[in-house]
């Protein structure tokens, strides 16, 4: 039995040295979900190997394969990933067991089943940083629960560990390979004489396994990046600064030049060549992700400067709508961006253009800005 335990260490240790490089790019926090997401149910075969605790002192061979002391089994379990890295599971494994006296193959059958807990510690996520697209998920367990001998109505409790290998197939699906220890009171056998000796750890009923299974991952079965929302605002709102400082600018020039017009000093004109051009650069209202109304009313203090000015000189407003290209698809995004536009058209109306004046089009999904949540705005523009 050492040796046994021994090699399982040894092969664990050995695994855990071969785990996948990080990405750098993948380590990031996550946001919480809802209770109803990332749960999973499991199926799957075992091969279980008895150490009675009535077998103390007969020097019986300890190998796992031995006929008097294996059986396969069956397990089924359903759990839930409350955090990336942390999961409780719902284990029921069992069906056919051994009563290990001696080395009769014959008469030392014990049918019996094991419900148990578990907390599960996915130290792939844990060390290496989740990642979604992980092949292997390294994932030891410890737990407790309760045990029953079907053959003699005896119960029993006791505690379990052991490591949980996971190869995933699909997002839904993963390949389970697993190996655990349970420590039983000497009733799980169906013996119920007490050990002739009750020091050492076979003064209990153990049970080693090694199962083959399947998972499948219900509903949700991943993890949502949280964004970065101070870093966006701080974006935001150094484009809505350097917007605000330009129409500052903008009305301090026609300022001097009104004056100028008012003392006989330019000749006549209606308005500035330079106030013209700084009107027909785009002014930028911008959205969240996957949403069409206005993210921040500030916005429209740069757009309400364009209205005033078309308004008063007569003249048309363009109304550019646009998404990011890297979230949502095509047809989505042309009208996600359609939306953004007349959401700002209606703006426009508000103030007091006249909605023949106003033109919009949706350009759908585009690239052109960096960050990328740049690109989910509504321009407008003054035209002739």
């Amino acid at each position: 039995m050492k040796k046994f335990l021994i090699v399982l260490a040894f092969a664990s240790v050995s695994m855990a040295t071969m785990a996948q490089d990080a990405d750098p790019t993948l380590k990031y926090s996550v946001a919480t979900n809802s209770f109803w997401s990332n749960w999973f149910i499991q199926a799957g075969a075992n091969w279980n190997a008895w150490y009675s605790g009535q077998e103390h002192g007969q020097d019986l061979a300890i190998s796992p394969i031995e006929k008097f002391r294996s059986n396969p089994g069956a397990a089924v379990a359903i759990g839930k990933w409350f955090t990336p890295g942390l999961g409780l599971r719902t284990k029921v494994q069992g069906i056919w067991g051994k009563n290990v006296t001696d080395d009769d193959n014959d008469y030392n059958c014990n049918k019996y089943w094991i419900a148990q807990e578990h907390i599960l510690f996915n130290v792939s996520n844990l060390l290496l940083g989740y990642n979604p697209k992980r092949v292997w998920n390294f994932i030891p367990f410890v737990g407790g629960g309760v045990g029953r001998s079907m053959t003699n109505n005896f119960y029993a409790t006791g505690l379990s560990a052991g490591i949980l290998n996971e190869f995933r197939l699909s997002k839904h699906v993963a390949l389970n390979l697993e190996a655990g220890w349970n420590r039983y009171e000497g009733d799980l056998d169906g013996n119920g004489r007490t050990a002739l000796d009750n020091r050492g750890w076979d003064s209990h009923d153990n049970n080693l396994y090694a199962e083959l299974g399947l998972t499948f991952n219900l509903g949700k079965a991943t993890w949502e990046k949280t964004p970065d929302v101070d870093a966006i605002k701080s974006l935001a709102q150094s484009q809505i600064d350097a917007l605000n400082a330009k129409l500052n600018d903008a009305n301090g020039e026609i300022d001097r030049l009104n004056n100028l017009i008012k003392n006989h000093k330019c000749p006549e004109a209606t308005q500035p060549t330079s106030v013209k051009e700084l009107v027909a650069t785009p002014v930028s209202v911008f959205f969240n992700l996957d949403k069409y109304n206005i993210a921040s009313q500030k916005d429209l203090v740069n757009v309400k400067g364009i209205a005033t000015y078309a308004k008063e000189n007569n003249l048309g407003l363009k109304v550019d709508g646009y998404a990011d290209s890297a979230t949502g698809k095509a047809p989505h995004n042309q009208w996600l961006s359609e939306k953004r536009a007349e959401t700002v058209a209606n703006e426009l109306v508000k103030m007091g253009v006249s909605r023949d004046k106003i033109t919009t089009k949706g350009h759908g999904g585009v690239n052109e800005l960096s960050p990328i949540q740049f690109n989910r705005r509504a321009t407008v523009q003054v035209t002739e």
